[in-house]
C-alpha cells in the first residue's frame, strides 16, 4: 500500500518543484528578456506636464472641446480595476451606451454623418485603458478642436500625422494616435 501511494506521490512533488522553477523562474527571465527588445525596455512611459505626472501608455479622460477626445472607457481609466463592461453587442444597456456616444459625439461636431463615426470613438476598448485612437478618430476631431482653439485647421491636421505611430515593425498592430502625447502637445502649441 505503501509503495503505491509513494509512486503517485512521488511524480506529483517531481511535477510541482519542476512546474515552480520553470513558470516562476525560467518563464519569468524569458518574459523579461524579451520586453529588454520593446520601446522603453517594457517600462510605462512617463509623462509630466504642469507638475503632474502620468504614463502615456494608460489612457486618460479628454472630453472637453479643447482637447482631443479619448476613446471611451468601461472603467473611467482606472489601472486598477482594468476591464471592459463585459456587455455583449445585443444588451440593451451597452446599445443605450453606445447610442448616447453617438449623440453626443454628434452634437459636437457639425456636419459628420453617424457612419462617418470610428468604431473606437464610441466603443470602449477590452482594457478600458487604451491610450490610443485611429487616425481616422483623431482626425474626425480636427475641425472642432482647430475652430474652439482658434487654429488652422491645417495645423492642427499636421500634429496628429506627426503623432501617428505606425504598426509595430510595419506588421503588428494598426496605425494609432496616443491622445495624451497629442493633447499635450496640442496645448504646447502657439
Amino acid at each position: 500500500m505503501l509503495t503505491i501511494m509513494t509512486s503517485h506521490i512521488s511524480p506529483a512533488i517531481r511535477l510541482t518543484l519542476l512546474s515552480l522553477v520553470f513558470f516562476s523562474g525560467l518563464y519569468t527571465l524569458a518574459v523579461w528578456g524579451a520586453a529588454q527588445l520593446l520601446p522603453h525596455r517594457g517600462m510605462a512611459e512617463r509623462v509630466g506636464y504642469n507638475g503632474q505626472n502620468g504614463y502615456a501608455n494608460v489612457g486618460q479622460t479628454f472630453t472637453d472641446d479643447h482637447y482631443f477626445w479619448s476613446r471611451p472607457s468601461a472603467v473611467a481609466y482606472n489601472a486598477a480595476g482594468s476591464g471592459g463592461s463585459n456587455k455583449g453587442p445585443g444588451n440593451p444597456d451597452y446599445l443605450a451606451a453606445v447610442q448616447a456616444r453617438v449623440d453626443t459625439f454628434l452634437a459636437h461636431h457639425p456636419g459628420v454623418r453617424r457612419e462617418q463615426i470610428p468604431a473606437d470613438m464610441v466603443t470602449a476598448s477590452g482594457s478600458g485603458l487604451d491610450p490610443h485612437l485611429s487616425p481616422e478618430a483623431a482626425y474626425l476631431q480636427v475641425a472642432r478642436v482647430a475652430q474652439v482653439r482658434g487654429l488652422d485647421t491645417g495645423k492642427v491636421a499636421k500634429l496628429v500625422q506627426t503623432h501617428t505611430q505606425q504598426a509595430w515593425l510595419g506588421v503588428f498592430g494598426r496605425p494609432r494616435v496616443n491622445v495624451l502625447l497629442l493633447n499635450i502637445e496640442l496645448d504646447q502649441l502657439k
